[in-house]
């Protein structure tokens, strides 16, 4: 029996960082009426979680912020690459690496580049561009319990100005509370993973003078290795404002009560070489890099993202990136069930598909750690010792092998040693530059609130298949015939071009691709009985009964 509550929502959002303001967004651009509730009384202060990786300016990109987030981002544009030097006078030290996209090889493969945008800019933007969609995101609430049932959630919050405390029924809870997740505890699911990595002490300063020492090195990242003031230097503004993560080690019984202001300052002189350099501490915050996914996803009508699922060694920005695609995968399906377009199955695909590739990624970020020799990280043995390389396959060629796929390879690996993306069914959907009514467009910007067919213009059938499918059952599927004939819906950017090639099939082939701009299936010709072979296709991806 449905409980009574004082508001009524299809999905509850815990926590409003990173994930959680994603998570809004995408819900609001699909439609979805959500609550979202956040313990603190505004969004981060802090400059930290500054690499939003290709797939993330991707998703970005669909949701309409890209360009929102570049101008949040522009102070730091120029900055590329990760130094590594005992002192930053004189041209000590090597590059790791000095360009993220040596060449610009990425624009093969994506409309869009990477990102260096600090959380303290980028949560703003995507706050305020969710609540422009209708999101109703509650700052300094705290969810203090939940209960569930067949049917949904009862949430009991608190207002902490006011100290009122109501209750929200939603279809569906999605916990985006850290990797202390309150939520996971009172699910009972626990973790795997090797547990703690290493810690630092993030401090915010200011320096008039450390600009000139920097001189025309403008990196993402400078870890200064001096053994006795070894740490990570970021630049927040190029100029008077910096970020210094200097190693902490608990595990020794070392307090942050003993990281006073001189000791620090002293650490930074020391680090930077400059022994009378000009330093103003202006914040504190301490930090854990740790290695754990969760056992499951979710229980129930309770879903798990971001840093409650997983935590990820910081290196490579991988956990926020992981977390934000989460919350896309997430948001698509729920706006799916709750419209009532697929069965409820579908949700269960979310562990199935995310949490193998939070396995893969975090073991990546631990071994990319290693690679970099990160402050303060002395890996236990076995620690850290995945693959090494590069990371374009594990930010953009990720796969599902298993989930809300037809026809995929269940014993491909989740993150392939190299980048093919061709249109294989559980791959991200591949780039093309296409032209609709003389607007230049991606093929991934055709992909967020409904399936898409793709099929060329000498095929009527799969278009006539398509509409009666989508009619008879439902469903929101649209249809797109690519090619140069005068029906063409969509025409090449710049010829010469060949969508069928492109995803792996023929000019008389279909691909489904879903919201979330992945694979869903394909059929490499033409076939007999396209519609009962697309709603064979349909019924199975959605998973409708």
């Amino acid at each position: 029996m449905q409980q009574k509550a004082d508001q009524r929502v299809p999905v509850l959002v815990v926590g409003g960082s990173l994930v959680g303001l994603s998570l809004s967004l995408f819900l609001g651009r699909l439609g979805v009426r959500h609550m979202l509730v956040e313990r603190h009384s505004g969004t981060s202060i802090h400059p930290r979680g500054r690499g939003n990786n290709v797939r993330t300016m991707e998703l970005f990109r669909t949701a309409g912020v890209e360009a929102d987030i570049k101008a949040a981002a522009a102070l730091l544009a120029d900055n590329h690459g990760i130094l590594q030097t005992p002192t930053l006078v004189g041209d000590a030290g090597e590059w790791l690496f000095k360009e993220i996209d040596p060449g610009g090889g990425l624009a093969r493969f994506s409309p869009t580049a990477w990102c260096l945008c600090s959380q303290n800019d980028l949560e703003p933007v995507l706050l305020m561009s969710a609540r422009a969609l209708g999101g109703d995101l509650r700052y300094f609430h705290q969810m203090e319990s939940f209960t569930q049932d067949a049917e949904g959630v009862t949430a009991v919050v608190r207002d902490r100005e006011s100290d009122e405390v109501y209750t929200v029924r939603a279809d569906y809870l999605v916990a985006a509370d850290g990797p202390r997740s309150p939520v996971r505890s009172r699910l009972g699911i626990g973790q795997s993973g090797p547990g703690d990595l290493f810690a630092n002490v993030s401090v915010t300063f200011r320096s008039k003078l450390l600009a000139d020492t920097v001189g025309d090195r403008r990196f993402i990242c400078c870890y200064l290795t001096d053994p006795d003031a070894d740490g990570a230097l970021l630049p927040v503004d190029n100029n008077e404002n910096w970020v210094f993560h200097a190693p902490w080690h608990p595990e020794r019984g070392e307090t942050l009560e003993e990281f006073t202001e001189e000791r620090l300052v002293q650490h930074i002189r020391h680090a930077v070489g400059v022994p009378d350099l000009d330093v103003e501490i202006t914040g504190k915050a301490s930090w854990r890099a740790a290695e754990r996914v969760a056992e499951r996803y979710a229980t129930g009508r309770v879903f798990l993202a971001g840093d409650s699922a997983h935590e990820m060694s910081p290196t490579g920005a991988f956990g926020s990136n992981t977390g934000i695609q989460d919350a896309h995968n997430l948001a698509w399906k729920l706006a799916a069930v709750l419209d009532g377009w697929a069965g409820p199955g579908l949700l269960e695909t979310y562990d199935t598909e995310r949490r193998p590739v939070a396995l893969a990624t975090s073991a990546r970020a631990s071994a990319r750690s290693v690679e970099h020799s990160h402050p303060g990280f002395a890996p236990a043995p076995g620690i850290g010792g995945g693959k090494r390389g590069g990371i374009l396959n594990i930010v953009l060629g990720y796969r599902y092998p298993e989930g809300a796929v037809v026809d995929a390879d269940p014993d491909q690996p989740v993150v392939p040693d190299g980048m093919n993306l061709t249109g294989q069914p559980g791959s991200r959907a591949p780039h093309l530059w296409l032209r609709r009514a003389g607007e230049r467009i991606s093929t991934l910007d055709l992909y967020e609130r409904s399936l898409v067919l793709l099929c060329g213009t000498g095929s009527p059938a799969w278009p006539a298949a398509a509409a009666r499918v989508a009619a008879s059952e439902g469903v929101r599927l649209d249809v797109h015939r690519i090619g140069d004939a005068p029906d063409a819906d969509l025409t090449y950017d710049t010829p010469p071009a060949d969508w069928a090639t492109a995803h792996g099939t023929t000019p008389e082939g279909a691909v489904l691709v879903r919201p979330d701009g992945f694979v869903a299936w394909r059929t490499p010709g033409a076939s007999p009985s396209p519609e009962a072979e697309l709603r064979r296709a349909v019924g199975s991806v959605l998973h409708r009964a």
